[in-house]
């Protein structure tokens, strides 16, 4: 098996390739996943919710993505490894480097961050000082409070178009990955076909370069027994973990998910 790369990423999305993509906390799983051919693990700030039992990502601390990156670097196998910058650990670029390099030192390969245009100079310094950098736009779970819960981001001709601006700007900074999430799923295929850069989608329709769901929602695993409108339990029908893992991998690869039922259209 050979270690997933940015090189290898790239060349999947210029091959018409989709990039699939989890969640992951730990060692255990970070194994599983990888050798079930996920091609990145994202150890995101949702661990507040889906580990810590949070109502939101914001209380994750970035001792916190530090310690469960490092725990997915040791099991993981071949899979590109990001890591989440956490709430208020990137308000300048200063910050941004310093909470970076904090990651990058204990596993990641690349850190992802929040927010659109006013973040390309971070972008630039911490791609500058070797740090590949994942803009996530869209639904941005940091910002919940700002937009007024988890909602639907993108619908209109002008919301659209300020999130396609906001990926070229971003990625003209130096960033090497967008992921958009929560958007209809006509703006997810303007995004993707908007840059160069490999675009996942979560929540954001069949058409980006690749997919990323949260681990335990496409295990069928909830606190609250409700799973967003992107979700497919993939455990439905299988004997293993192993066995829903390597489904998950073969739908997005083949493009049979996420299916019209797990996408937005442009109204609500």
């Amino acid at each position: 098996m050979t270690n997933i790369t940015l090189t290898h990423l790239r060349k999947m999305k210029q091959a018409g390739e989709k990039i699939a993509m989890l969640t992951c906390y730990d060692a255990t799983f970070a194994y599983e996943a990888s050798t079930a051919g996920v091609d990145m693990l994202l150890i995101g700030d949702t661990l507040g919710m889906i580990l810590q039992g949070h109502d939101s990502t914001l209380p994750v601390t970035l001792d916190d993505l530090v310690y469960h990156t490092a725990s997915v670097k040791r099991g993981n196998a071949t899979s590109f490894i990001i890591a989440d910058l956490p709430f208020m650990t990137y308000s300048s670029a200063e910050q941004a480097l310093s909470s970076s390099g904090r990651l990058m030192q204990a596993g990641a390969q690349m850190v992802k961050l929040e927010g659109g245009e006013w973040l390309c100079e971070t972008v630039h310094q911490l791609t500058r000082n070797g740090v590949p950098v994942c803009g996530h736009i869209g639904l941005t779970p940091q910002s919940v409070n700002v937009l007024g819960g988890f909602r639907v981001q993108g619908r209109g001709k002008e919301q659209a178009q300020e999130l396609i601006d906001a990926a070229i700007k971003l990625t003209q900074a130096g960033a090497a990955m967008i992921l958009v999430e929560a958007v209809p799923a006509s703006l997810g295929k303007a995004i993707s076909e908007a840059v160069s850069v490999p675009v996942i989608g979560i929540g954001a329709g069949a058409d980006t370069d690749g997919q990323v769901l949260v681990l335990h929602d496409m295990l069928g695993l909830s606190l609250t027994g409700r799973a967003p409108k992107f979700v497919r339990n993939f455990m439905d029908g299988q004997q293993s973990i192993q066995a829903a893992l390597r489904s998950y991998v073969a739908a997005v690869k083949e493009g049979s998910f996420p299916a019209k039922e797990h996408s937005y259209a442009e109204q609500a």
